[in-house]
């Protein structure tokens, strides 16, 4: 589904250019659940805007399907970190999904109406759809944001730190939400995380990636079966194993970095 290849990416030019990126190189197959974490600072949201298209590497290529990404792809969706500025407060809650349409030239508005309401049903806000973002919950906008990215019909869906500013049950329940609906949809997902068991909760896979400049440090397979559950699967001793290497890793990075790169 997607190859990153030598992915290098640096800030700036000359002597004081900040580098990024230094050769990373990963692939995620199709259907897949990929969990990306590394110490803070370290290039994981330039690497999945790298990722998704909407930014260029300075040397390497994405390839998606086969195909080199030169740009933004119709096959690829983004679900960002701040909710509150990636909706638009002054569109209902159901035309804030229906934009995620707008490539989609099959569906006409009536189509279009009804599969966004069909995605706020997924999403559990049957009933909101003719609210405004600014009426929700932060839980409830991020489910907006969620069924959006699904109605760009994408096949892969990119996923910057999507649960990072709602609370702690609000959180769990959300991580089982987009399990179930990358299951339902035939997603291949990508989450960046600075949650270590969030990642191995939710991944078939963990790439732990290494301090700046930043390589793959460790791809580790999640060997506990598809169907997670909050508890049985966070006290499973395989979970535990894999979180240890996950959060031992990276903290042998933290110690590593210079005071300045340590925020």
């Amino acid at each position: 589904m997607l190859h990153a290849e030598g992915l290098a990416k640096a800030y700036g030019s000359g002597a004081g250019a900040l580098k990024i990126l230094d050769g990373i190189s990963f692939s995620v197959k199709k259907g897949e659940f990929v969990s990306i974490v590394g110490p803070s600072g370290c290039g994981k949201t330039t690497l999945l805007m790298t990722l998704a298209g909407l930014q260029r590497p300075d040397s390497g290529s994405v390839s998606f399907k086969g195909k080199v990404l030169n740009g933004p792809s119709t096959g690829i969706a983004v679900v960002f970190q701040d909710y509150s500025r990636s909706l638009f407060p002054w569109k209902s809650n159901l035309d804030n999904v229906v934009f995620g349409m707008v490539r989609n030239a099959t569906l006409g508005r009536a189509g279009k109406l009804a599969r966004g309401r069909e995605l706020l049903a997924a999403v559990g806000l049957d009933g909101f759809a003719d609210h405004f973002p600014w009426q929700l919950s932060g839980g409830m906008q991020q489910r907006v944001a969620i069924a959006r990215g699904l109605a760009s019909q994408s096949e892969l869906l990119l996923l910057d730190e999507p649960l990072a500013a709602v609370d702690a049950q609000t959180r769990a329940d959300m991580q089982d939400l987009l399990l179930d609906l990358a299951e339902r949809f035939h997603q291949t997902c990508i989450l960046v995380t600075h949650d270590v068991e969030e990642a191995v909760y939710m991944a078939d896979r963990v790439v732990v990636l290494t301090r700046r400049p930043t390589r793959v440090d460790h791809d580790i397979v999640v060997d506990l079966g598809k169907k997670r559950d909050q508890i049985t699967t966070r006290e499973d001793p395989r979970f535990l194993e894999i979180r240890h290497d996950v959060m031992a890793a990276i903290r042998r990075f933290r110690a590593q970095a210079p005071v300045s790169e340590m925020a």
